[in-house]
This record gives structure tokens, sequence and C-alpha cells, in this order.
């Protein structure tokens, strides 16, 4: 058995972009733990009363994230323990209880431990653009990279580290057939580029987890909207947009020929 760990910044995060590949590792006999750097407090709220909700999201978004942790089979759930950052040039961004705000040192350490204690075979978090520029999302890159090295230092690494990814080729032709609102926030302080073709080395198909996949996402009901886009997609669209689940390795060796076809090609 072989252990896939993955460093997220907020509950929901997991569901989003990895849940099929941690769906298609626990199928196959692996480990799978999350690290989750945050419990999403300054999160928007949705189907439920703000004014109560607010001050306990904290709460709520890590029962949620242990429900949504259940369906994708994960089997060990840490939290890094630091405060959600919002985005830039907020209060909650300012905040130094914030992941943001975390010394880089100190934050890596907290990692380390967790991946000493498990010692995975594969690692996955962001790029170095947190996906669409969330200091959280940033902030994990770095402190992912950071504990790596720590451990390196002291002779240990994982077979392989893993950024997630959308091809931009992908991404530019999805933004012409998504709906206005989601144009909107592409414009806005949520816009994401995509990684560049040529560096997305693993293609993983995850049709067969799609179903599951949604409703994990569906369990974290303080970030759904009910109006949204994303939330109302047909089944056959949503298949398409995330059937397949991309990520660009940027330590250890490829387990075959590029593109390669699951996070574990190539370890026994």
């Amino acid at each position: 058995m072989a252990t896939l760990l993955l460093v997220h910044a907020h509950p929901d995060d997991e569901a989003i972009s990895t849940g099929g590949a941690m769906m298609k590792a626990k199928a196959h006999g692996h480990r799978v733990v999350l690290v989750t750097a945050t419990r999403g407090e300054a999160g928007e709220i949705y189907n439920m009363d703000e004014g109560s909700s607010r001050s306990r999201l904290g709460e709520i978004r890590t029962e949620e994230l242990k429900a949504a942790g259940d369906i994708l089979g994960v089997d060990r759930i840490e939290f890094l323990g630091y405060r959600d950052s919002g985005m830039v040039d907020t209060a909650d961004n300012k905040d130094p209880r914030s992941f943001h705000q975390a010394p880089l040192e100190e934050a890596a350490a907290k990692l380390a431990a967790v991946i000493r204690d498990e010692r995975p075979d594969v690692v996955v978090t962001y790029a170095e653009d947190g996906v669409y520029g969330h200091p959280d999302h940033i902030k994990a890159h770095y402190v992912t990279n950071a504990a790596l090295d720590l451990l390196e230092r002291e002779g240990w690494a994982p077979k392989k580290l893993y950024y997630t990814a959308i091809p931009r080729s992908m991404m530019q032709e999805f933004m012409k057939q998504v709906p206005e609102e989601a144009q909107q926030r592409q414009n806005s302080n949520m816009r994401i580029e995509g990684t560049p073709d040529e560096l997305v080395t693993t293609r993983v198909d995850v049709h067969d987890y799609v179903e599951e996949k949604r409703k994990s996402f569906a369990a974290h009901v303080s970030q759904n909207d009910p109006n949204s886009w994303f939330t109302t997609m047909a089944s056959q669209i949503y298949e398409l947009a995330f059937g397949t689940e991309y990520y660009q390795l940027v330590r250890g060796k490829p387990g075959s020929s590029l593109p390669e076809d699951d996070l574990f090609a190539g370890i026994s």
C-alpha cells in the first residue's frame, strides 16, 4: 500500500481539484491523507443564516470536510491550525492568525511533522500561482516545498510531488462556453490563467468517480451557492469538465511515458 498526501488551503478545495484522484487512490488500495491549512472561516456563507453561522463557520466547515472526506475515502485529516486569510487587502488577510501571515519556517515545520509521520509516496499541492491567486493557495505552495526541503535535508523525500493543473488551452476553451457570471468572476480577483500545456505531465481519468466527486463538493453545504452555474451545471457538462484531473510533476521521475495516467504510475 502506498500513500497519497494532499496539502490544501480550505475545506472544499480537495473535492474540486483532486477529489477524483483521491477516490481512485483509495479504490486501488492506497492510503489517503488530507492536510488542510485553514478551516475556511472567511468564506462566503450559503444555505444558512449568516448572523448565526459566521462566528462558528470554522466549526461548520470542519464538519463539512469530515463528511466530504468520508465520500472521498480519506483515511486521515489534519489541520495546520491557521485562520483563513481571505483575499488580498482584506482585514482577514492582515490578521496575524492567518495562514498568509504565518512564518514560513513555522508552518513548514508543522506540515513536515505530518509528512514525517506518514512518509507518503506522492504529495500534491498547488503551483506558485495558487490556481487563481488566493493567498492561502499560494502559501500552501511555498509551505509544502519548504517542508519537503526540510525533510530532504534529513535524508528523506517522497517519490513524487505534483501540482494541480488546468491546461491553459482547456481553460481558454472552457471560458468561451461558460455563463457570463463565471466570465465576470474570471475577470475579477479570481482569474485562472491555467497551466501552460507543455508543463502538464499527468492526466487522470476520473469519470468513474464524477458523481461521488460532485457529492463530496455538495457536502460543503455552506459553500454551495444554490444559484451558481457550478451548482446547477448539467451532469453531462460536469462530467466533461471534471471527468479528467490534470497534474504537473515537479519532483521525482515520471512512472511512464508522458502523459502519465495515474499519480502512482511507476510506484509499486
